[in-house]
C-alpha cells in the first residue's frame, strides 16, 4: 500500500508536496508516489519560490498565508506543509475524500 499524499491533524491538513519551480504555469498538479506536484511560476533562488508557493496555495485553499506552515523543505523540491483548517479543498483531494 503507497502512502497518502495528505493527512489530517485534527482540522489541520498536513501535505507531502513535489514543486517544481520556474514553471509555465502555477498549477496543482497530478498525485505522484506519495507527493502532490505543485508547478508555480517562481524562480528558485533563497527560498523565494517556496513563499510563492505559499501564497499561491492559499488561494487555493482560501486562507491566509498565515494559515500554512512550512514544515520541512523549504530550500527543496521535497516539502511537507501544514494549512489550517482550509476552506476549500483542490479536486485532487477532494475526489480522495469521497472515496
Amino acid at each position: 500500500m503507497t502512502r497518502p499524499f495528505y493527512s489530517w491533524d485534527g482540522d489541520t491538513l498536513v501535505l507531502n508536496i513535489l514543486g517544481t519551480p520556474n514553471a509555465k504555469k502555477d498549477a496543482i498538479g497530478k498525485v505522484k508516489g506519495h507527493q502532490l506536484c505543485i508547478s508555480v511560476k517562481a524562480v528558485p533562488r533563497a527560498g523565494k519560490a517556496t513563499d510563492y508557493m505559499v501564497r499561491f496555495l492559499a488561494d487555493e485553499f482560501d486562507v491566509t498565508t498565515s494559515d500554512i506552515q512550512v514544515v520541512t523543505g523549504r530550500m527543496n523540491v521535497n516539502k511537507v506543509l501544514r494549512i489550517k483548517a482550509p476552506k476549500r479543498l483542490p479536486d485532487v483531494i477532494a475526489q480522495q475524500e469521497l472515496c
